[in-house]
């Protein structure tokens, strides 16, 4: 008696092939994501920057600090006595047209003076008694909180 063996193995030797070019199904979003956050992380440490015009010296003060919406007009006042609307520079005639112009839609907008610590107490009395003059009601000094205590 003789004994015939075939192809062994269960499914009679049929292999199934899985397709070896298979278009990928889904989008890998990680390296967008990284770029995302690099990108908002720049972006918060760079506003904080483009807020300040003229580097002035604060003084201290122990009132809390006031919320405002609106974008308020600025005033600074340097060491030296010249005056600043953000980044440029004006004398106070210049700068009171200037003031005017930007809050003649809202006659009710503060303006907010940032005086240096060192400047004269007059000389912040002649630039907030021009805008009084000039009809503007709503002016507010700006100070730093004090530290410690």
């Amino acid at each position: 008696m003789s004994m015939s063996v075939a192809g062994g193995g269960s499914g009679g030797g049929r292999r199934r092939r899985r397709k070896r070019n298979a278009p990928m199904s889904e989008i890998n979003v990680t390296p967008m994501v990284d770029v995302m956050l690099v990108l908002l992380i720049v972006f918060m440490v760079a506003a904080p920057l483009l807020t300040v015009g003229v580097p002035v010296d604060l003084p201290e003060t122990q009132a809390q600090s006031l919320n405002i919406p609106a974008e308020p007009v600025t005033l600074s006042v340097t060491l030296t006595g010249e005056i600043f609307i953000g980044d440029e520079q004006f004398s106070l005639e210049q700068a009171i047209a200037r003031v005017n112009e930007m809050v003649a839609q809202d006659s009710e907008q503060r303006i907010y003076v940032r005086a240096d610590t060192s400047v004269d107490y007059g000389e912040v009395m002649r630039v907030m008694g021009a805008l009084s003059a000039a009809g503007h009601s709503r002016i507010g000094l700006v100070t730093a909180q004090e530290t410690g205590r």
